[in-house]
């Protein structure tokens, strides 16, 4: 007695084309005799499988079947009547599942469907370490890059000189021919010219009938203000060029900012210190802050105390993309305090110190020995 079709295929009834398909792709990969040479087990599987999918995947037999079962096939010319009601769907699958088996996949062509149609080059990537500053205002550089150019000699023909590729005899130049395995008829790569279409009976003695050549180019790029670590810079058409005259790929610049002492970016804001003297800390002035590209006159308020951050809009990265927009600069202020004082520094600090009742008063009315003890 057959077994149900739903149940040979591992699916439920009510299943979807999509998943009716997507289970009989995965057990004839399993299954296929080319995956089992002489199991007759899995032959008579895979032979098994394709009659539930032949069913099931026509919309007139699946109704049949639905209604009356393995007898509602009579008549119907099923695969066990002895054909394939739906090849073409079966050939598209077998074209994709077990290209790889016979020797390749699915070749590219041209709309004409006789000219071979070339992937692009190879996309190419370039590390470049630039400074803060170079990020802050932009500049050009020029990169040397070892890439594939077209080869000047066959101008990527890829055939000596005077010569020219001639059509493929196997495939007409499709670089895909059709192969026969038991039911199904399937697309693998022309064994011949390996899916490229054309045969080279000469080829050019420079790139050995590839068309293209390893060079080093001196490639410009425009490195734009505001930039930031991590950023990539996209040159079109700067990487490999592409086989037999197709589109090259791109260069990508991945952008690495270097330290700089002193100073942290975050994202479009600026980060320094300063240090200040007590003096000026507490009377307060203008003072000239070093950035990356010059000094940026900063207000210091009397009074102000260590560990403030002072904010200057408008005073750190340029904005990526946004014309005349910043980020801004912060400064955060420490105070220095000195080392070492002689004997009339150390005297006007007591003396400032008594204004500010940080002196006590018993030392204040001793002061002789107060000022030996502390400040000698």
């Amino acid at each position: 007695m057959k077994k149900d079709f739903y149940e040979v295929l591992g699916v439920q009834r009510g299943a979807s084309a999509d998943e009716i398909k997507k289970a009989y792709r995965h057990l004839a990969i399993k299954y296929h005799p080319d995956r089992n040479p002489g199991n007759k087990e899995a032959e008579e599987k895979f032979k098994e499988i394709n009659e539930a999918y032949d069913v099931l995947s026509n919309p007139q037999k699946k109704q049949q079947y639905d209604a009356f079962g393995h007898e509602g096939m009579n008549g119907m010319g099923g695969a066990g009547a002895g054909g394939f009601g739906n090849m073409g769907d079966m050939g598209d699958i077998f074209g994709d599942i077990f290209g790889d088996i016979f020797g390749g996949g699915r070749a590219g062509r041209s709309s004409g469907g006789a000219q071979r149609q070339y992937r692009k080059g190879a996309d190419l990537r370039y590390d470049l370490d630039i400074s803060m500053l170079d990020a802050m205002t932009g500049k050009e550089v020029a990169l040397d890059v070892t890439k594939r150019d077209t080869c000047q000699t066959c101008g990527g023909t890829g055939a000596k000189a005077g010569t020219t590729p001639k059509t493929c005899p196997q495939c007409k130049g499709r670089g895909q021919v059709r192969v026969s395995q038991g039911f199904f008829s399937f697309s693998q790569t022309c064994p011949k010219c390996h899916g490229e279409g054309q045969i080279i009976d000469n080829p050019c003695p420079t790139c050995r009938g590839t068309g293209t050549i390893r060079t080093n180019k001196t490639i410009k790029v425009r490195i734009p203000q505001g930039v930031n670590d991590g950023s990539t810079l996209r040159v079109s058409g700067a990487g490999d060029a592409g086989p037999k005259g197709a589109q090259p790929g791109d260069l990508y610049v991945v952008i690495h900012l270097k330290k700089q002492p002193g100073f942290v970016r975050e994202g479009d804001d600026l980060h320094t210190e300063i240090r200040l003297t007590f003096a000026q800390a507490s009377l307060g002035m203008e003072y000239e802050v070093p950035v990356l590209d010059g000094k940026v006159k900063v207000k210091i308020a009397p009074g102000t105390q260590p560990g403030t951050t002072l904010r200057v809009r408008d005073q750190g990265f340029p904005k990526l993309g946004r014309r005349g927009v910043r980020g801004d600069l912060y400064v955060k202020v420490n105070i220095n305090v000195p080392k070492s004082l002689n004997s009339e520094q150390k005297k006007a600090l007591f003396e400032f110190a008594k204004t500010m009742g940080e002196v006590p008063k018993d030392a204040v009315q001793k002061n002789d020995s107060f000022f030996k003890k502390f400040f000698s």
